[in-house]
């Protein structure tokens, strides 16, 4: 960590470390497990869609005759199909951005299980497609299913944090992303052509995705709302204790409530906070300056183009069966998040993410050399995919899970949500981006595409290196007065000051 920056005191941290903390309880395990569901969901959407990419596009040319007797022609059969990939993205940007304004509304709980209504309808209307020789329901339902998925993507994060005890705040908040790569795993398993990935079989392929919301709105009447949520937003005291209670199997919350009153008090001096109001104000720019980094350090880092496009690769790499290989970057995309979660308390935040970008840079250029050289050198195709899963392996290490929950926890509760839509709505437009622009990209630079990753990632590692917090142990109201107190992450003083100095008429 930058020795200038200095978050909290030495006095601070270990009068943080003598607190007693509560451990793991039933209710807390209920909730977090039925709230990524929706990121379990989220992935599984993610990854659906490739398999049977060559049986979807008969059924698209089967339709055309259909209705114009005639086959489609290659350029529109090619719209189409880039159509139902990318719109995904494009629900997932536009809901992305309400996610403040519906978790303030709804609050997160039941945000959550009225989002449910969208994966329904998305569901049905691509598990129907076929039946209804409509390649319209299932672009349609992609977009349905991508507004859900972009919901998912931050009400998950903001509701996991926000029950979770500090000292756990982090290895939960990775549950997100380990359901997320699970979910891609699982579709990618069960598109397999000796499963459901067959011309009769497609359908219920893609309509499964209702199978997690089931299961989720059984399981949410059992699962408590936010505490911060219910006291801070809604002031209602007896119900925050009354999750507080359930969610830490303790008698006396009477800590934690304090905590969320002092919370409480320093967001009762502040202005309403809306989107326009974290670019204008001081004390919100450089958390969200990192918040939006961190999620264009996840998205700009090439993982989605190994997963967009990884059988093709494999293919360039030589490999005799890509879409095995492809299975097997999906294993160790799940295992290495499953790592993350058990180092993410140990090592902190900061130091996996710098950990997960160096390594990643590396195999980037492992890659491009051993793409560069395959035909002189076909022992070269072995490199080509221990770098591919090296790559995989540090993504989930750092930049997979953790830029999801530190958004949560670089803001206190008012601007939270806000920030949260922010960082979200420039994860999921960087995503579009990547899977549009990617197979352009290699057909113009061919093997050296992937130093253009690696540059991006040097680029993100620096930035890491020198302006990113570590935020392990610390409570939200903790990291907010680290800000508060600091005009840059860098500089060697803490400068005390209030709220309202920091929300004064000289913000800009």
């Amino acid at each position: 960590m930058p020795a200038g920056f200095q978050q909290i005191s030495r006095e601070e941290e270990e009068e943080g470390e003598e607190k007693a903390r509560p451990g793991i309880t039933p209710t807390l395990v209920l909730s977090v497990f039925t709230a990524v569901l929706g990121s379990l969901q989220c992935g599984y959407n993610i990854g659906v869609i490739n398999a049977p990419q060559k049986i979807i596009e008969q059924n698209y040319n089967a339709t055309w005759l259909e209705r114009h007797q005639e086959p489609i022609d290659l350029t529109t059969l090619t719209t189409l199909w880039s159509l139902s990939v990318a719109i995904f993205s494009i629900g997932g940007m536009i809901a992305s951005f309400l996610v403040g304004v519906i978790a303030e509304w709804l609050g997160r709980k039941r945000a959550m299980i009225v989002n449910n209504g969208l994966a329904f309808v998305g569901g049905a209307f691509m598990g129907l497609a076929k039946l209804g020789q409509s390649y319209e329901m299932m672009i349609l339902g992609r977009f349905l299913i991508g507004a859900y998925s972009g919901l998912v993507s931050g009400l998950v994060p903001m509701y996991v944090g926000e029950i979770s005890p500090t000292h756990l705040r982090g290895a939960l908040g990775t549950l997100h992303q380990l359901a997320l790569v699970i979910g891609i795993l699982v579709a990618q398993v069960l598109g397999l052509d000796s499963l459901l990935g067959t011309p009769e079989l497609w359908p219920l392929l893609l309509g499964l995705t209702v199978a997690p919301s089931t299961l989720q709105l059984v399981l949410f009447p059992f699962c408590p709302e936010s505490p911060r949520y219910l006291y801070i937003v809604r002031n209602k005291e007896s119900k925050a204790k009354e999750s507080l209670k359930r969610l830490t199997g303790q008698g006396d919350v009477s800590q934690a409530l304090t905590e969320m009153k002092e919370e409480k008090r320093r967001m009762d001096m502040e202005r309403k906070v809306s989107i326009a109001q974290l670019f204008r104000s001081r004390v919100y720019r450089q958390p969200l300056l990192i918040a939006v980094v961190l999620q264009l350090s996840q998205q700009l880092s090439g993982i989605n183009a190994i997963f967009y496009y990884s059988t093709s690769i494999f293919e360039s790499a030589g490999v005799e069966r890509p879409v095995f290989a492809t299975i097997g970057a999906g294993a160790v995309n799940t295992a290495f998040t499953v790592v993350s979660l058990f180092l993410v308390e140990r090592a902190g935040r900061r130091t996996l993410h710098l950990v997960g970008l160096g390594g990643m840079m590396v195999c980037a250029v492992v890659m491009t050399v051993a793409l560069v050289y395959l035909e002189q050198v076909p022992a070269m195709s072995y490199a080509s995919m221990v770098a591919i899963f090296g790559f995989v392996a540090f993504f989930e290490i750092g930049p997979g899970p953790i830029p999801w929950f530190i958004v949560a926890e670089l803001f206190s509760q008012g601007p939270r949500p806000a920030a949260i839509a922010v960082a979200g709505c420039c994860n999921w437009t960087c995503n579009f981006i990547i899977g549009m622009a990617f197979q352009s990209m290699a057909d113009a630079c061919g093997p050296y595409v992937f130093l253009i990753f690696a540059a991006l990632l040097l680029a993100f590692f620096l930035f890491t290196y020198f302006k990113v917090p570590e935020t392990r142990g610390r409570t939200f109201d903790q990291i907010a007065a680290a800000f508060r107190r600091t005009p840059s992450l860098l500089d060697q003083e803490i400068k005390p000051s209030t709220e309202l100095d920091c929300l004064g008429p000289d913000d800009a």
